[in-house]
């Protein structure tokens, strides 16, 4: 893999480098900050992105939002988010862009090496490699034992097609169904999965982590 890391502790930056250089991985650029990210990745078009949350130069949540900013502007970016902190607000916002491609783990629940190294290729390869802490932290408000359980098997396929990253259109192609059946599925989900419209939470995130969660 070719592989960005936005990082503020030299020690950890280095240490990643090294590491991921005896995988067999590639480091073309290790950034201090985040504020450059963006150029960065345009001019090496990485495999990967590594980064931080709190970096200078306040060190509260601008490397979570230079990565959703990235997977903005540049959708699909593999992303993984290598942390002391779960951000709730900003770590839904990344997953509402997508899941294919992002992780966001946290540092000291890293002990494995090669688990760590495993995961990085994960979510370059597109998938999702998420900490179960983050998930229990956002989906804290859920008390059902098992949510996915009243869900019917189509259902359970428009979830599974959400938790790729697919529109609600590509779902429509996928199964062959007219997109206001997509949407009555996706409203019957929410309705099961007790998701009431919200401004704070994003409700298709939410869906997600579930069931990301039960599987």
């Amino acid at each position: 893999m070719r592989i960005v890391i936005a990082e503020d502790s030299v020690l950890l930056r280095e240490g990643l480098t090294r590491l991921l250089a005896e995988y067999g991985h590639e480091v073309v650029a290790a950034e201090s900050d985040a504020t450059q990210l963006l150029a960065v990745v345009h001019e090496h078009t990485p495999d990967l992105v590594v980064l931080d949350v709190r970096m200078p130069p306040t060190h509260t949540d601008e490397g979570l939002r230079a990565a959703v900013e990235l997977r903005s502007v540049r959708p699909g970016t593999p992303v993984l988010v290598l942390s002391q902190y779960v951000e709730e607000r900003y770590a839904s916002e990344l997953l509402a862009l997508g899941t294919v491609g992002v992780g966001y783990l946290l540092k000291e629940r890293v002990a494995d090496v090669r688990e760590f190294v495993e995961a990085a290729q994960r979510v370059a390869d597109g998938g999702t490699a998420l900490d179960p802490e983050v998930v229990a932290q956002l989906l804290a408000r859920s008390r059902r034992r098992d949510p996915l359980a009243a869900l019917s098997p189509r259902e359970m396929e428009v979830l599974s097609l959400m938790a790729q990253g697919l529109t609600n259109v590509a779902i429509a192609g996928s199964l062959v169904v007219s997109g206001g059946a997509v949407e009555k599925h996706i409203s019957s989900i929410f309705t099961k999965l007790d998701l009431p419209p919200s401004e704070l939470e994003h409700r298709r995130v939410l869906a997600v982590l579930r069931y990301v969660a039960g599987n």
